[in-house]
């Protein structure tokens, strides 16, 4: 047989050359149609290398592929400035698990971070402590003296009346800190008539009554609303004991608010009321005060009471700053040259020895004040009209400053005032007694 009559009796083996030649080795399969099953493959083969399904392993490949372009990467490396960032919701647990373990990884690497998050980790600690965390008694009075002193008025006060606004919220700052239970606290208020010490008990709340009432006279003056209505008493005992009286049942925490909005309205009222209003005149009912002295004098009654109210309830209570306690002693040396003649005229202090005409130097006592608020002043001893002169001295005293206030209030004798003492003793005496008989209820 020649070679072509060989080949038409053959298998039709040219329809299967497309296949690659270690296809054609296995010609011998005995299911011909599996070379069509990678169409089910999702990219396209290429025709010259079509692989038989059950023996092509590039079709998983191709799958494992596919689902690596879905997928995201688990967990792909950030930069030093983000895993920084993330060290502080690390130490508080906030970090979902991918990032915590991108922290910790980093925190074997870098020895600042590492640092940085056990400082964070600490700190988070101290969270959850169980000890006391009350603050300091003492931290209150601090700050409140200090933004006391510091602060900006929103309302410009004038000066003369700052030393009230500064007093009225010290003591507004220590009426909110107590509870209810102390407004009942006992207080006893003490001052000096004649030739011995008086006193008299209340309480907490009794003691912002008596405060409320007397304001009521600067009050009045101003054209405010007087707390105890407009037929009420100039003189500031029969004012309270007034208030007291009619106070049924007695005063309780519910005085405050009224006291302390008195208080702010009596500042924005001056604030706000132009020039002249300082020397308007506020009676006390037997004597009278420029609205400007009036104001120190109640700036100086409410730290007086602010103390006696702390004593009672146990709490801090410092000395007005020393600006302001140096002009409360300017106003009581002023006072005293008056205070001395009432004394002379009852009987209760020696003669005048030399008079002298209306703003002539005259006899005088060297009152010298040390310590905070201190300065030398200079007091007429025969005339109230006469003028102090450190060349007609004939005495000196010398006190420190809030014990001369004490000395004022009524809370020290004169006899146990420890006084630095030189020159005339009767001069003295009558000085320091005239000063313990300024004060009063």
């Amino acid at each position: 047989m020649t070679e072509q009559e060989r080949g038409r009796g053959r298998a039709p083996e040219p329809r299967q050359a497309p296949r690659a030649p270690e296809q054609r080795e296995r010609r011998e399969a005995p299911e011909p149609r599996q070379a069509a099953e990678p169409r089910q493959v999702p990219e396209p083969p290429q025709v010259s290398e079509v692989p038989e399904a059950p023996e092509a392993p590039e079709a998983p490949e191709a799958t494992e592929m596919a689902e690596a372009r879905e997928t995201p990467p688990v967990a792909e490396p950030l930069s030093h400035k983000v895993l920084m960032s993330l060290l502080g919701a690390w130490a508080l647990s906030a970090c979902s698990a991918e990032e915590t373990a991108l922290v910790e990884a980093h925190l074997t690497e870098c020895a600042p971070c590492a640092d940085e998050a056990l400082r964070l980790r600490d700190a988070v600690g101290l969270l959850h402590a169980d000890g006391n965390l009350d603050l300091d008694p003492l931290l209150r009075s601090r700050v409140l003296e200090n933004a006391l002193g510091r602060r900006p008025a929103r309302v410009p006060v004038p000066g003369w009346a700052a030393p009230y606004d500064a007093e009225t919220a010290r003591l507004d700052a220590l009426l909110r800190d107590i509870g209810d239970a102390e407004w009942h606290a006992p207080v006893r208020l003490k001052w000096y008539e004649d030739e011995g010490t008086v006193s008299r008990r209340t309480t907490v709340a009794g003691v912002i009554g008596h405060l409320m009432t007397v304001d009521g006279l600067v009050a009045s003056s101003l054209g405010l609303d007087d707390p105890l209505g407009a037929d009420a008493p100039a003189h500031p005992t029969e004012r309270t004991e007034g208030f007291w009286r009619a106070a049924k049942p007695p005063p309780t925490r519910t005085i405050h608010e009224p006291w302390r909005e008195q208080s702010h309205t009596l500042i924005r009222t001056v604030s706000f009321a132009g020039r002249g209003v300082a020397e308007l005149s506020v009676s006390y009912g037997f004597f009278a005060l420029p609205l400007r002295d009036a104001l120190l004098d109640r700036a100086f009654e409410c730290w007086v009471h602010g103390a006696d109210i702390a004593e009672a309830v146990h709490y801090p209570y410092s000395p007005p700053s020393s600006g302001h306690l140096h002009e409360m002693i300017d106003l009581a040396t002023r006072l005293l040259p008056a205070a001395l003649a009432i004394r002379r005229r009852s009987g209760l202090a020696a003669p005048a020895r030399e008079l002298v005409t209306a703003g002539s130097p005259g006899r005088s006592l060297h009152l010298e004040i040390e310590g905070a608020g201190g300065g030398d002043w200079f007091i007429a001893l025969d005339s109230p009209a006469a003028v102090g002169s450190r060349e007609r001295s004939v005495a000196q005293v010398a006190l420190d400053g809030v014990e001369f206030c004490q000395l004022v209030a009524g809370r020290v004798s004169p006899e146990d005032a420890a006084a630095g003492q030189d020159g005339d003793r009767e001069a003295i005496r009558d000085v320091l007694f005239a000063a313990a008989t300024m004060s009063r209820l």
